[in-house]
């Protein structure tokens, strides 16, 4: 018997340098014959990197993904501000990094980790009003925009490169989703008083997605092929809740089950491996929140 769902689930896609994640998609689509492709966790053209990306009914289970955290390896160029926190943008100031040691640059570091706070580079996809802020900068709008709480777990600097007035600092960082990597090479560069800004930038994991899990456009151009299809997924996301096969009927039918004494999210999982969806316990009901094999299909 032929699985309905078969072609359905997520790509972790390996993304390449100067493109947008919305050009990713429409590769995607053609790869994968089919309009209903998505992504979540957005990456800027000049980065590279983890981009997760729905296939057929893994679309709507995008909306369910938790990515809470992200990894990156990113190059900080000290001496040199840009109007984009990045190296996409134009040189708006700086001073010479020459003078600037290890010492310093450590200490800035450490006062940039943790819970922080954090004001967004002007150029993100921020809403204002209804348009972004990116949008409003092109424009020609001055936008600042408020400082917000963020968490950064790791900020370690592998390598530091001086380049004359100029210094490269090799770096990786564990955050919170929301926590803008350029806006950190700007603070770094800031806190230093000589300018900072992002040369390089490559996601490395989001949520429990990593670069393990990845492939190429190349790769899927000539084999287009899931990543995780969804009876993988759902439990990478989340942990399981083993159910029976007459529980499992139920739930394809959004109907809900007996509470379990169970917190949280948990994927429901069938006797054979099969996926069937999240669930809540909700007062006295075990609650369906995303049917992934409604039984329709």
């Amino acid at each position: 018997m032929t699985d309905s769902l078969s072609t359905s689930g997520l790509v972790v896609v390996d993304k390449p340098a100067g493109m947008t994640s919305h050009d990713v998609v429409s590769r995607l689509r053609k790869y994968f014959s089919t309009r209903k492709v998505g992504h979540a966790g957005t990456l800027d053209p000049m980065a590279t990197g983890v981009l997760v990306a729905g296939i057929e009914r893994g679309t709507r289970f995008l909306a369910h993904l938790v990515l809470a955290t992200k990894s990156y390896d990113a190059v900080i160029r000290l001496g040199q501000s840009t109007d984009t926190d990045d190296a996409d943008g134009e040189v708006t100031g700086g001073a010479s990094a020459a003078a600037v040691t290890d010492e310093q640059i450590t200490a800035a570091v450490a006062a940039l980790t943790g819970e922080i706070m954090q004001r967004p580079a002007s150029v993100s996809a921020i809403k204002i009003d209804g348009r972004r802020a990116h949008e409003r900068v092109r424009d020609g709008e001055e936008v600042e925009l408020p400082a917000r709480p963020v968490t950064v777990s790791r900020f370690d600097v592998h390598e530091i490169t001086r380049r004359g007035d100029l210094l490269d600092v090799r770096v990786s960082v564990d955050c919170s989703s929301g926590t803008y990597i350029r806006s950190l090479g700007r603070d770094l560069g800031e806190a230093l008083g000589v300018g900072g800004h992002l040369t390089e930038l490559r996601r490395t994991a989001v949520g429990p997605f990593s670069l393990d899990d990845a492939r190429t456009l190349a790769d899927l151009e000539t084999q287009a092929q899931l990543s995780l299809p969804l009876d993988d997924a759902l439990p990478r996301a989340y942990p399981t809740l083993a159910v029976t096969d007459e529980e499992a009927d139920a739930l394809s039918m959004g109907k809900w089950l007996q509470p379990r004494g169970v917190k949280g999210v948990r994927a429901a999982v069938a006797p054979d491996g099969r996926a069937i969806a999240l669930v809540r316990e909700k007062g006295k009901r075990l609650s369906t929140v995303f049917v992934a094999r409604p039984n329709t299909l």
